[in-house]
């Protein structure tokens, strides 16, 4: 028997390296779109884990397909393939622009896989002066030290020393910019269909499509990271579906293993090939638990009821937050698309995201900021009206207390 003994947030102090500041609140069990922490408080869940609880906690679907899976096999080496991982392969084939797919850990190690195969893909065709990577100020990408390098965040890649090269940022929404850096020395572009991270900013028709077309023009490749909007997100089962734009690359993540660390890399079978025997691995990629799950999840998501749910319940926070603004005057606009929603701090309170998140904690909802002056909503794809009716009434009173 393991030893127990008593946990507290100060225990975090102690052992923990101190990267995170984690909330007082320790959740102890989740169901569906609520959470209880260990005083038994319940919360209602806007947040998601960040846009990874898809379908909230504890799922039966999810619960059933790693149990049933925990009972046969959880492992094994990249020596072997096994079933999950191709059925889940062959779903997101299916279903997607892809041909082939790439298994990993989590979106960062997607976004890895996707712009090593790019730079191998370049080097391989067109020679070693096709190196440059294009991607987005206040992008986000990962924390590895190529993504967070590709991301356009300073904040995150400054202070580890020497950074990958050749990777260049132009400005999201802005075609100009975009024009000014890319050139047939270009290999790569990487860019999210809605920046998450950055602020909720969704891209306009033309500058995506602009964006595209160049990448077409130049011969590089447009790789789009959908850890965060993809698996149903945005009210597409991914956000490309949507833009009239196919990527060449695509990542995804987060809400795929619905909880679970699962992130996967999809491609075309001519890009894919680059990726031969020993170039690249990863030893938990595509292991059987993750992939039974990750299959559940799928199955569950990508039906016409689900994804036209998401619009509806999106259309439900979007009418609730404006009325809440009506009575406090707190957001400038309500922005994003699906389930991923910013609402945006005017000037009277610029900054002061943290505090409104902080004291939604108090009243009993999760939420979320995306930078200091935009407070995000990621909940669940399938969570009931009455909780979202609940949780904004909740979220209502902490804008009061601050307002």
């Amino acid at each position: 028997m393991s030893e127990h003994f008593s946990v507290e947030r100060g225990l975090f102090d102690d052992v923990m390296v101190p990267n995170y500041a984690p909330a007082a609140v320790i959740p102890v069990r989740g169901q569906g779109s609520r959470v209880w922490d260990q005083q038994d408080k319940e919360y209602i869940d806007f947040a998601g884990g960040i846009a990874v609880s898809a379908l909230g906690h504890c799922h039966p679907a999810l619960v059933g397909a790693l149990k049933e899976q925990g009972e046969k096999l959880w492992h094994l080496s990249n020596v072997l393939t096994n079933e999950p991982a191709l059925r889940l392969a062959k779903k997101l084939v299916d279903n997607t622009f892809a041909e082939k797919v790439y298994f990993c850990n989590s979106g960062a190690e997607a976004n890895e896989a996707a712009l090593k195969l790019a730079r191998r893909w370049a080097l391989e065709v067109h020679g070693e002066e096709k190196s440059q990577i294009i991607a987005f100020k206040q992008g986000f990408h990962g924390r590895t030290f190529f993504t967070v390098t590709v991301g356009g965040q300073t904040a995150y890649s400054d202070g580890f020393g020497p950074k990958p090269g050749n990777i260049d940022h132009a400005e999201y929404n802005n075609l100009d910019s975009f024009k000014a850096l890319i050139s047939d020395k270009t290999c790569a572009v990487m860019i999210e269909p809605l920046q998450g991270e950055g602020g909720i900013i969704s891209p306009t028709t033309e500058f995506i499509q602009g964006v595209s077309d160049l990448c077409k023009q130049h011969n590089a490749l447009l790789i789009f990271d959908e850890v965060q909007t993809g698996v149903g997100r945005l009210g597409e089962l991914y956000g490309y579906m949507d833009l009239n734009v196919t990527p060449d690359i695509l990542t995804t993540a987060k809400g795929l293993g619905g909880g679970f660390p699962i992130g996967a890399m999809l491609t075309t079978t001519v890009i894919a090939e680059h990726l031969k025997v020993g170039t690249h691995g990863s030893t938990y990629g595509g292991n059987p638990l993750a992939c039974a799950v990750a299959e559940a999840v799928l199955d569950t998501v990508n039906t016409p009821d689900i994804l036209a749910g998401v619009k509806a319940k999106a259309n439900l926070y979007v009418a609730s937050l404006k009325a809440i603004n009506t009575k406090y005057d707190v957001f400038s606009e309500i922005r994003g698309k699906g389930l991923l929603i910013g609402a945006v701090l005017n000037d009277k309170y610029q900054g002061q995201a943290k505090a409104f998140l902080n004291a939604a904690m108090e009243e009993g909802v999760m939420v979320l900021v995306a930078g200091a002056s935009v407070i995000r909503f990621a909940p669940s794809l399938i969570i009931p009206d009455e909780d979202i009716a609940l949780g904004l009434a909740r979220f209502e009173k902490a804008v009061a207390s601050l307002a």
